[in-house]
């Protein structure tokens, strides 16, 4: 897996969306890095993570970030994660709750659910929005129609979601993603959804011990992130960032830090006050 690295303190693990990479954190982890060890990771099938044809159910990826943290000398650390990181990193913490202290969750309703899946038939502007969910999941045909279109599929996925980003931070995302075996890579995450929401259903009934902060932009997602968490763990904390679309952590990485640095203080306190680093804290 490829990580970008950097700072001091506890570990502090960043899980980025579709169709991004670690630099979406860019603009938040020199203030992070203050205070964490930041490690901002590519999902396996984006970036410069290795792209493999399978594995791509949300329990293998949270495999994937143990390893990762494994590797790195990390028992215990706190987590963030962006719409498809949401669901790696709520897997994470349900699959692995003695390595996760604390869990930040941002930007989807909730973990893919049999239950909370959207209708066939919804209105025009949410069907704009979700649309990409079962076209992604068909096999094949997506690059087929894809490729060589990136800018135009893609472009229209980063204007539709609410919000926007610069051109040239765009442009960076979709070249990424254009390059051979990466567009097959970040379609992955939606094809293994059948086993994930498998998952999903046998999770939910273990609520989440640990803080969870749920954190929805204004003009995206807003409080149904926070309402769609509360039925799966004990102790939700919601945050609405005003003003922001769906790339919170770049439209709003002031607001966002201000919510990070509150809900992670005490996991960053108790740990320098152990000396405990990246260890668990008995």
């Amino acid at each position: 897996m490829h990580a970008v690295i950097g700072g001091e303190g506890p570990p502090l693990l960043l899980v980025h969306g579709w169709p991004e990479n670690w630099y979406a954190w860019r603009l938040m982890m020199p203030a992070l890095a203050k205070d964490f060890e930041v490690i901002a990771v590519d999902q396996r099938g984006m970036g410069l993570s290795d792209k493999p044809p399978i594995g791509y159910d949300t329990g293998t990826l949270g495999g994937d970030l143990i390893a990762l943290m494994d590797a790195l000398g990390h028992e215990r650390f706190a987590v963030v994660g962006h719409d498809t990181g949401f669901a790696i990193c709520y897997a994470l913490a349900a699959d692995h709750p003695d390595r996760v202290d604390r869990v930040v969750l941002a930007e989807i309703p909730g973990p893919p659910l049999a239950t909370a899946s959207p209708p066939l038939f919804v209105p025009g502007p949410l069907n704009n929005r979700l649309w990409h969910l079962p076209f992604n999941r068909v096999e094949k045909v997506p690059e087929l129609l894809v490729e060589g279109r990136e800018d135009i599929f893609f472009g229209y996925e980063f204007a539709i979601q609410g919000g926007k980003l610069p051109d040239d931070v765009k442009k960076y995302y979709i070249n990424l993603v254009s390059r051979p075996d990466a567009l097959s890579g970040s379609f992955g995450w939606y094809r293994a959804l059948d086993a994930t929401i498998a998952q999903n259903e046998e999770r939910k009934s273990r609520p989440l011990r640990m803080p969870v902060l749920a954190i929805g932009g204004e003009a995206s997602y807003a409080q149904h992130v926070g309402e769609a968490m509360k039925p799966l763990a004990d102790d939700v904390q919601s945050v609405v960032i005003p003003g922001s679309g769906h790339w919170v952590a770049e439209e709003a990485p002031d607001k966002m830090l201000a919510a990070l640095t509150a809900f992670l203080a005490p996991y960053r306190d108790a740990m320098r006050t152990s000396g405990a680093g990246g260890a668990a804290v008995n």
